[in-house]
């Protein structure tokens, strides 16, 4: 995607530390723009040692919300300790963000962190699709908005994919074509109309999705169980390494 004029001038002038990358997350990343979508910006910054060994540590997160060409701007950034601590927990959404193919902003820190990718896909990352899409589903039956059912799909397709294949795969036009339901492509181009629009009444049928989002739950659960991955990232070691050469490089800078 094209990024409003100026952009990311705006988020070098305003962050105070060095980015390792900045990544698109969000409906950009999931194959489900609309005009007025945000823009999800997602990434790691490296923390002064300074401000990591004082008696007052610095924010190791930095966000920033902010209104740009008429579009929101949403801007988070994480420590690199932090990162991956965060990796290690099983965040899907921190693995998303560092395997998104939109990068705005790279770097060889970036690339070593996405060679050490394979070591981190376990199963355990299925805890967060269970929950996330789970969540998504809650606020679709409250509000019928289209949004949310289409995270709901996504998420579990997501990481069904995730345990069957051990890769990461966000965009939900690739998903549904291989996993269904063969509604999805209608209820995307109903959602590139309308960031927060509800779901069309020709489109709605509370019954199939339902049905469809208790059948994938459990297709999730299915591909968890009999997946050959870890239960555990494997590099927990290389991670803390890397923490640490990362630290010291700062400090020679």
């Amino acid at each position: 995607m094209n990024l409003p004029e100026g952009l990311m001038a705006d988020v070098a002038a305003w962050h105070p530390h060095p980015r390792a990358f900045i990544t698109i997350s969000g409906a950009h990343l999931y194959g489900f723009p609309s005009r007025d979508s945000d823009i999800d910006l997602r990434g790691l910054h490296v923390q002064p040692l300074r401000e990591v060994v004082s008696l007052e540590p610095g924010r190791d997160t930095h966000s920033r919300m902010w209104f740009r060409d008429g579009l929101e701007v949403d801007v988070v950034t994480h420590d690199v300790a932090k990162y991956c601590r965060l990796l290690l927990r099983c965040s899907g959404e921190i693995l998303e963000q560092l395997t998104s193919p939109l990068i705005v902003e790279t770097s060889p820190l970036h690339d070593e962190l996405l060679a050490l990718t394979p070591s981190l896909v376990c199963t355990g990352y299925a805890r967060h699709y269970f929950g996330f899409s789970r969540g998504q589903w809650n606020q679709f039956g409250k509000e019928n908005r289209l949004k949310p059912l289409l995270y709901t799909f996504r998420t579990l397709l997501t990481g069904i994919h995730l345990m069957r294949a051990g890769e990461v795969e966000t965009d939900l036009t690739v998903l549904a074509a291989e996993y269904g339901p063969a509604y999805l492509p209608e209820l995307i181009e109903a959602k590139r109309s309308a960031e927060h629009g509800g779901t069309p009444a020709d489109l709605l049928d509370r019954d199939r999705f339902t049905a469809d989002f208790e059948k994938l739950t459990a297709r999730l659960e299915t591909e968890r169980d009999t997946s050959p991955l870890p239960d555990v990232p494997t590099c927990r070691d290389e991670l803390n390494e890397l923490v640490i050469r990362t630290r010291l490089a700062a400090v020679r800078e």
